[in-house]
C-alpha cells in the first residue's frame, strides 16, 4: 500500500492517534476526525480510498454517517469499528453497505489486514467502471463483446433469467467467460447488493464453510475474531460460486439447506440469520452426471435422515462413491433412501467407508471382509484394505485420465489437495 487516503472517524483521541500512527508507517496518507458531524465536508476535500468508522459516537450514529458517506460515493469501502461486538450490529452494519468490522480492541495486524482489501477492492471497483466506459461491449452486458446471432442467441436468454429472482448455474470448459455471464447476470437484475465472487476450488471445506457462511470467535483454532460470511456480505446482491462441481458432497447439503430456509448460521454459532441473496454458480463439471449416478442424491437422504435424527451429516469417504455409483438399485430411490437412513442410524463417527455398505453394493468380487487378515485387530486389518482400496483406485484414476490431477479429482469427486496427499501417501 503506498498513499491510499485513509479517513478515520471515531470520537476518541487516542484510537485516532493509534490508527494513525499504525497506517502511517504502512505508507497510507491519513485524515483523522473526531466530529462526525463534519463528515461529507471532509470527504469533499480529502476523498478517501477507505473509510475507517466508528459505531457508537455522541454527535451522530456511525451508520447514519455511512449512510452519508455512501450517497457520496457508492464505491467506498467502510469498515467499522466498535467495541459493542455483536452479531446483530455485524449484520446490520454489513447488510446497510458497510465493507467490513473490526471489534476493539483489534491489533495492528487486523487493522492492516483490513485495510489492505479495502484498498483492493476499491481500486478493483473503480477499475471496472472506467473499463465499463471505455470498453465497446454489448449493451446491458459487462465486458461481453460480440453482435453475431450466436452470441445474440446466448443474450437473450441470460437477460430473461436476470429479471427473475431465480439461482442459476452456468456451465462450460474453462477460459469461456462463465465469471462475465454471472457479472452480466447481477447486473442486469433488480438487485442493488454487491456481486461477492468466490472460487469454490481454492480453498479446503473448513475454510470454504467459514467463508461462506461466517464463524464465531473461538468456533476453531485461529478463529480469533469473528467473522461476517459472504452469503452475508452479498446481502440483495449476488453470490458467485465458481467452480462449485469443487465443493464437498457435505458441504453441499448444508449450502442447499441454507437456500431452502433462507437461514444461515454462522459456524459455532446458534443463531440463525435472514438472507436475501442470489445464488449464480458455474462449473466445468457435468453436475446433470452426478444427479444421474446418486451422488447428490444419496447426499440429500443422508442430510434428510441425519436432522430427522439430530446428529451430525456423515461425510462419504471417496473410495465408498465407486460402488455406490457402480451399483444398479434394483429398488430403484426407495433403496437408495434406505440405505441411507441405514447409514445414519449405524453412523458413530459421522464418516460412512467402505465398510459400512452392504455387501451386495460393495460389489460381486472379493469382500472386503475376506481380503483381510484376522490374526490382528479389527481396526488395523480395516486400515490396511483400505490403503490397500486407494492405492488400486488412485491407480486405475490416475490411468484413466492420463495422469492429469484436475481430472482426477472431478471424476472421485474430491479435491485436488485430496489426490495430491494419496499420491504422497502412496509414495510413502
Amino acid at each position: 500500500m503506498t498513499g491510499e487516503r485513509v479517513l478515520v472517524i471515531d470520537d476518541e483521541p487516542d484510537m485516532l492517534e493509534n490508527c494513525r500512527r499504525m497506517l502511517r508507517r504502512s505508507g497510507l496518507d491519513v485524515r483523522t476526525l473526531q466530529d462526525a458531524t463534519k463528515v461529507r465536508e471532509v470527504t469533499t476535500e480529502f476523498a478517501p480510498d477507505v473509510l475507517l468508522l466508528d459505531l457508537r459516537m455522541p454527535e451522530v450514529d456511525g451508520m447514519q454517517v455511512m449512510a452519508t458517506a455512501l450517497a457520496d460515493d457508492p464505491l467506498l469501502p467502510v469498515v467499522i469499528m466498535t467495541g459493542y461486538a455483536t452479531v446483530a450490529s455485524a449484520v446490520s452494519a454489513v447488510r446497510d453497505g458497510a465493507f467490513d468490522y473490526l471489534a476493539k480492541p483489534f491489533s495492528k495486524e487486523q487493522l492492516l489486514v483490513t485495510v489492505e482489501r479495502a484498498v483492493r477492492y476499491r481500486g478493483l471497483q473503480v477499475e471496472n467502471r472506467e473499463l465499463r466506459k471505455q470498453v465497446p461491449g454489448v449493451a446491458g452486458h459487462h465486458q461481453i463483446i460480440g453482435d453475431s446471432p450466436a452470441m445474440a442467441r446466448v443474450l437473450e436468454p441470460l437477460l430473461r433469467v436476470a429479471a427473475t429472482s431465480a439461482n442459476v448455474l452456468i456451465t462450460g470448459e474453462s477460459g469461456t467467460g462463465k465469471e462475465l455471464v454471472a457479472r452480466s447476470v447481477h447486473e442486469n437484475s433488480d438487485r442493488s447488493g454487491p456481486f461477492v465472487p468466490i472460487d469454490c476450488a481454492a480453498l479446503p471445506e473448513h475454510l470454504l464453510e467459514s467463508e461462506l457462511f461466517g464463524h464465531e470467535r473461538g468456533a476453531f483454532t485461529g478463529a480469533v475474531q469473528q467473522k461476517v460470511g459472504l452469503m452475508i456480505r452479498a446481502s440483495k446482491g449476488t453470490l458467485f460460486l465458481d467452480e462449485i462441481g469443487e465443493m464437498s458432497q457435505g458441504l453441499q447439503a448444508k449450502l442447499l439447506r441454507v437456500l431452502e430456509e433462507r437461514l444461515v448460521r454462522p459456524v459455532g454459532s446458534t443463531r440463525e440469520i435472514p438472507i436475501d441473496v442470489r445464488l449464480v454458480a458455474a462449473t466445468n463439471v457435468d453436475l446433470e452426471a452426478a444427479v444421474d449416478n446418486g451422488t447428490f442424491r444419496v447426499v440429500h437422504f443422508l442430510d434428510e435422515f441425519a436432522r430427522a435424527s439430530n446428529k451430525e451429516l456423515p461425510r462419504v469417504a471417496p473410495e465408498a462413491w465407486e460402488p455406490i455409483e457402480r451399483y444398479a438399485w434394483p429398488g430403484n430411490v426407495r433403496e437408495l433412501r434406505n440405505l441411507a437412513q441405514r447409514l445414519v442410524v449405524f453412523d458413530a463417527d459421522a464418516r460412512i467407508t467402505t465398510s459400512d455398505l452392504p455387501a451386495e453394493i460393495r460389489g460381486t468380487g472379493t469382500p472386503v471382509e475376506d481380503a483381510t487378515p484376522l490374526d490382528v485387530p479389527y481396526e488395523e486389518a480395516r486400515d490396511a484394505a483400505l490403503r490397500a482400496f486407494r492405492k488400486s483406485y488412485l491407480r486405475d484414476l490416475l490411468d484413466r485420465t492420463a495422469g492429469n490431477v484436475s481430472q482426477a479429482a472431478r471424476a472421485a469427486g474430491v479435491s485436488r489437495r485430496t489426490v495430491h496427499r494419496w499420491m504422497i501417501e502412496d509414495e510413502e
